[in-house]
This record gives structure tokens, sequence and C-alpha cells, in this order.
């Protein structure tokens, strides 16, 4: 038998469920169901094929389905959710009469199901709720968060000793990926938001870069094939091309996001000039980004800078531009802040960030760095510190 934290100190996850009945609280929430793995991860340090039941005050019940042999405190291994109820009032709890479900991740189907096993009870949407509590980070999580970025970049500085002459990006980004599974790269990529997919890596080379993609992604690239219409696609890596590396950093359960620009000779000056304007921005956002300070503050200080520069027409795009350049990460890519200007999110303390000003030029490719950092009362304390400038691949 295993306990059920056998990853994650029981203090920890209290802590969470705390802060998520806080939540609760003051929406008026009586009891919430989590189902996406995610969240199951978040509130239990592992993944199971079940249900975290949390009521307003009190402890949280386990419904389990699989892996067999898990053991603890209201640990209750259940086959179908229709279970789930009566075990509820078994245990001496009362039937609540507002449940929340993560509609964000919930399919129709699901959803149909468990709101006909609690019949009767008023369903509510918690999945903002989560992406709230989720987006602060504690001092454990940003441990885990600081050992994948000194992983990441680790992998990053053995980038330019893996290059082959004549090789493509596809086969560029395999090599890394190969280091990084090494380094103790999970492989894992999760992504908040609707139908947004990606595999390990997103290697862009020369004019791919701009190659519009589906996706909500700062840069895109056409992919090798529709199925997966984003990333490298074949391109032969040649000099006056850059090499824009955004790679997963996920070695821990919680990722760190980095990009870095590498090239096989000088890339020309308003490629060099547009890699420093992106250089700046980081470091004057780590100044500016302080807890009380609106996301959207930060993208106007930046789009200042580049206007200041006449790089307006080549930044977050060129053919199809992002709409930010910024957003939070943790569990997943693509968590709260967002750094947009219409955004309507305040920096907190302990917000995990990542900030990727970036910029495509013409016949040259994507430049631009991204880094992760937490939010301190000082500003930006990055997680990624691999060099910055753009590096030689020879």
């Amino acid at each position: 038998m295993e306990p059920l934290f056998a990853f994650t100190p029981a203090q920890e996850i209290e802590q969470r469920i705390c802060r998520v009945q806080s939540e609760m609280a003051a929406e008026g929430v009586d009891a919430l169901l989590v189902t996406s793995n995610t969240n199951i991860y978040y509130t239990t340090g592992r993944v199971i094929n079940g249900y975290v039941y949390i009521p307003a005050s009190g402890h949280a019940v386990y419904f389990v389905r699989r892996p067999v042999g898990i053991e603890g405190d209201n640990v209750v291994y259940i086959h179908k959710p229709e279970q789930i109820l009566g075990k509820i009032e078994e245990l001496g709890l009362s039937r609540p009469d507002t449940l929340g479900y993560e509609l964000g991740a919930l399919d129709c189907v699901t959803f149909s199901r468990l709101d006909k096993a609690f019949d009767g009870i008023r369903s509510v949407n918690i999945s903002p709720l989560f992406r709230r509590v989720r987006s602060v980070k504690s001092a454990y999580e940003i441990d885990k968060l600081k050992l994948s970025g000194v992983k990441h970049e680790r992998v990053y500085r053995r980038i330019p000793h893996i290059y082959r002459e004549g090789m493509t990006d596809i086969e560029l980004q395999i090599e890394i990926e190969r280091v990084s599974r090494l380094e103790g790269c999970l492989g894992q990529f999760r992504i908040a938001g609707e139908s947004m997919e990606l595999f390990m890596s997103n290697i862009l080379v020369g004019d791919n870069a701009d190659a519009p993609t589906p996706y909500d992604f700062a840069m895109g690239g056409r992919g090798l094939d529709p199925s997966l219409p984003v990333g490298a696609d074949g391109t032969v890596i040649k000099g006056g091309m850059s090499v824009m590396v955004d790679s997963n950093g996920n070695f821990t359960g919680y990722m760190t996001d980095m990009t870095r620009v590498y090239a096989l000779t000088q890339l020309n000056e308003l490629a060099s000039r547009a890699h420093q304007c992106s250089i700046d921005i980081c470091r004057c956002l780590e100044r500016e980004a302080k807890p009380g300070v609106a996301a959207s503050h930060l993208y106007e200080t930046a789009m200042a800078m580049v206007k200041e520069r006449d790089l307006e027409r080549y930044f977050m795009g060129y053919a199809q531009k992002a709409g930010f350049i910024g957003h939070g990460v943790g569990i997943e890519i693509n968590e709260l802040p967002v750094i947009a200007p219409r955004s309507r999110d305040i920096l907190a303390l302990n917000n995990v960030i990542a900030i990727e000003p970036k910029f495509v030029i013409p016949h040259v490719g994507a430049v631009g760095i991204e880094n992760t950092y937490v939010v301190t009362d000082s500003g930006l304390k990055s997680l990624t510190n691999a060099p910055e400038g753009i590096v030689s691949l020879l």
C-alpha cells in the first residue's frame, strides 16, 4: 500500500485545500468536484483516475478508481461517479446545495453524467477559481520551479555543442530533446487553453518562424504535418538565419519557459537591434513588475519601448501577431496572470510569469528572449539564466 501523499508533503496539500476553500467561501460555493488531471495533481500531488471532493470546510475526500493500493485518511475507492453522493453522506458530510465543476475542462457528456449523479444540486463553474488559486505559488512550488530552471539552463548551454553542419531544424530539435530527457525532462507539455497542442519543443529556423499557426502562441511555424501545424518544418540551418529555441522545461511537474536564439553567422543589423530591444524590455519589466502592478501596464511599457525603436511592425510576429507578451507558468503553460493590453490581472507576490517579447524579421527569422520569473516585492527574479545574447552555433 502507498500513502496518498507519498510525493508531496501533506501540509503542502492542506494549505492548498485551505486556499481553495477560502475562494469557495468568497463565492458561496458549498463544495466542488475536481476532475482534471491538472487540478487533481494540484490537490493531491499525484495524478489519479478519480475525483477530489472539497467541501466548504473540513478535509477533502479522495474518490479513487485507479490505481489500486493508495491508502490514507478520506481515501474512498469507487467504481463509478454515481457512488460519490452516497459515500459523502456515509462520511457524515452535508449534502451541498451548490457544487462546483471545472466547466472549462469537462466535456459535455461527462458533465451531464456528473450533474445527473448529483441531481437536484445546483452546478457552478469553478475553473476560474482554480486558475486564481494556482497563480500564486507556495515556497514548495517555487522550489520545484527553481530546480526546473536550473536543469533547463543546463540543456540550453549544451545546444552549441550538439549542432552539426547541415542539420535541419527537426534534427536539432531531436538532439535537444534527447539531451533534455537525459537531464530529467518529463517530456509532458501541459498547456491551458482550448485546442492548443505542442510537442516537447518549438524550434524555429529562418522564415518558418513567420508561418501562421492556428494556436495562440507567440511564435508559429508550419510544422511537419497538418495534424500538428506548429514548429519545425525541416528547414536546413544556414548562415543569416536565426534559430529560436523554445524548449520544454518540465523537469519537476512544474514548468519553466525559456527562449534563446542561436545562429551560424552574425545576423543583420535589424535582427540584432530587435533582439537587444527584447533584452532591454525584460530588464525594464524586471524593475516594473511588482505586486499590485497591472499586467496591462507591463504590456504598455513594452510596447512603448518597441515603438520608440521603430520595431512595431516586427513585434510578436510579422504575418500574424500574438496579442500578449507574457503569461503565468506552473503546472501548465498559459496560467494567470496574462500580460496583454486588455488583461485585468493584477500582479501578486509569488506569481510566476514568463515574459517573451519577440520579433520576426523577414528573411532572418525570430529573435528575442523569454525568461520565467517569480514576482517579488522588489521586482522580478529570473529562474532561467542561460546567456541571453545571440549565441553562435559554431
